[in-house]
């Protein structure tokens, strides 16, 4: 899996029971590989609308296919998994457009998943979103599916808080079906303060590590809210966003109407847009009272993020996925395994409430050595 931060690929490793409807699910291992970084700012400009020819365009899948390739195999060498004992790989590819708003809608992540098959010798299941947006649904949110089957509790309605490049929350009240779920994404998560750090430090850094900076600034609080009166706040769920939204353009028109705020200020502030656009969306959006929120995701290593979203949600209390057995670099990548499993067998593995389609799907294509 890689999202919309393009950092890398979170590789994960998993064996996903028959019990149904929801399966037993243990995490084998995990690992991370970073993209280099001229592979990073390729897909960087594919995301933000840079003109590419169709040969830029097959050169970027075939790279992306190998790095997740090379991903696979560490993390199965980690597991001590021959390869001949895997099912399938499951890929999400990675995502250089995704357009929800336009009529057909549509949406692109690149892969070369059958690169992947021959060099592993394994079926790959890959182009999750299409049978979605195929079913008129947004072709997401998709993991809220493994979120649902990993995390409902008896007792506790939980907000599993996804904080990527993208902040997307699953919302699960307590022993829930899988029609009682709602998710949506909240707006921008890492993305506005990578994008605002980058350039404060003149790339020197390309996020903010630790929340150092943030921690050190003020937050302009008329400048937040200037920014949370985007229209995409107000929209009503089921919705996603992504880059095109909330990418370069977007993170340049916080920075120029915050010209003259010291550095650290700006990702001060930058920060606490994310903490309030999620908290906002939760007592908008969300009927059913939180009792608490699990946290993933590269935002989970953020404490200034952490503490600001602490302070915006209230009572509400704070925990890492962590804590329930889920890694939070791992969540995403697990939930395409279960995503995958599902699809290997034929069953479908997709919430229409949460994507708007019109009815379930199987959600990924196959590809076989």
């Amino acid at each position: 899996m890689s999202g919309t931060s393009a950092d890398g690929v979170d590789a994960a490793a998993a064996d996903v029971g028959d019990e149904r409807p929801r399966p037993r699910v243990r995490l084998i291992a995990h690992t991370h590989r970073d993209y280099p970084a001229p592979l990073r700012g390729a897909i960087l400009a594919a995301g933000e609308g840079e003109t590419l020819t169709a040969a830029d365009i097959a050169r970027l899948r075939v790279r992306i296919g190998e790095e997740h390739a090379d991903a696979a195999l560490a993390c199965a060498n980690q597991a001590s998994l021959a390869l001949e004992d895997v099912a399938a790989v499951a890929t999400h590819g990675q995502t250089v457009a995704h357009l929800p708003d336009e009529r057909p809608r549509a949406t692109l992540q690149l892969v070369d998943a059958a690169r992947i098959a021959e060099a592993l010798r394994v079926a790959v299941v890959t182009d999750f979103r299409s049978a979605d947006i195929a079913a008129g649904g947004e072709g997401a949110p998709l993991v809220p599916f493994a979120d649902w089957i990993l995390f409902t509790d008896g007792k506790r309605s939980r907000a599993i808080l996804n904080v990527g490049g993208i902040a997307n929350v699953t919302v699960l009240p307590a022993n829930a079906g899988r029609d009682d779920v709602v998710a949506f994404d909240t707006g921008p998560g890492n993305m506005v303060i990578d994008a605002v750090t980058a350039r404060v430090t003149e790339r020197r850094q390309t996020y903010d590590d630790g929340g150092a900076l943030a921690a050190q600034g003020t937050v302009d609080v008329s400048l937040v809210e200037r920014a949370l009166a985007h229209e995409y706040f107000a929209r009503t769920p089921p919705k996603s966003t992504g880059r095109e939204m909330f990418g370069a353009d977007f993170a340049a028109d916080v920075m120029d109407s915050g010209r003259g705020l010291a550095p650290e200020d700006l990702v001060a502030t930058a920060t606490a847009l994310s903490a309030r656009s999620i908290a906002d969306a939760l007592r908008r959006f969300v009927a059913t009272p939180i009792d608490e929120v699990i946290v993933a995701g590269g935002g989970a290593r953020n404490p200034t993020l952490l503490r600001m979203l602490g302070e915006a949600l209230g009572a509400v209390p704070l925990r890492s996925s962590d804590e329930l057995g889920v890694p939070a670099q791992a969540r995403e990548a697990l939930a395409f395994a279960i995503l995958g499993a599902f699809a290997i067998r034929g069953e479908p593995n997709t919430l229409p409430r949460c994507t708007g389609a019109r009815r379930a799907v199987i959600a990924g294509a196959v590809y076989r050595p």
